[in-house]
């Protein structure tokens, strides 16, 4: 992992600030450039951003992991680079008004679901879409809660969840610590409650 400014310092945060058990397991992790905690009025300032995000079409997109987030302890934001591992689940999906599912993303590993299904289409190599499937009016995207098995009970967290905000979000996000904004990065949010 990449050293910080000035022993921690960006733009006068201080990235090491809370360092503890759950954030020294986060820097481990293979591909993680940086992590730190976020506070109140950043997350407050892309809660207000999530809050404008539309997609292609002018599709509403509903970051529920986000908003869950926003509802624990302590929020760890990692900046991370290709080599960190794919999420468990679906980051996005594509829902009906009515709960249906539309569409998911699909990963490497779950490509093999989809092979030679006539009921899909393929929208791109990491997304696909279910043929016939009443969306009930109208579609959202959510992005739902992912587990982040690496932080649970036995390293005093609990109710943890990840996220990943809007690109908006995340190179406002990355530009307020002074971070680049470098396409090679992105960000995870990973959110817990303390085991007290």
């Amino acid at each position: 992992m990449s050293q910080h400014k000035k022993g921690g310092m960006i733009l006068g945060k201080d990235l090491d600030a809370g360092l503890d058990k759950p954030l020294e397991i986060v820097r481990g992790l293979k591909g993680v450039k940086y992590a730190f905690y976020l506070d109140r009025d950043t997350l407050n300032k892309m809660k207000a951003e999530e809050d404008t995000v539309r997609a292609m079409g002018n599709i509403t997109v509903d970051n529920q992991g986000f908003n869950q987030a926003l509802k624990r302890e302590a929020v760890i934001c990692i900046v991370k680079d290709p080599r960190f591992r794919p999420p468990p689940e679906p980051t996005v999906i594509l829902e009906g008004a009515n709960g249906n599912l539309l569409g998911e993303e699909v990963f490497p590993f779950t490509m093999h679901k989809y092979d030679g299904r006539k009921d899909v289409v393929w929208m791109g190599d990491g997304f696909v879409c279910f043929l016939g499937v009443d969306a009930g009016g109208s579609e959202q995207f959510v992005m739902p809660p992912v587990s982040f098995p690496e932080l649970n009970e036995s390293n005093g967290c609990k109710d943890v969840i990840s996220c990943s905000p809007a690109p908006t979000t995340d190179r406002n996000m990355r530009l307020d610590y002074g971070l680049e904004d470098d396409s090679r990065y992105a960000s995870v949010l990973v959110a817990f409650n303390r085991i007290k």
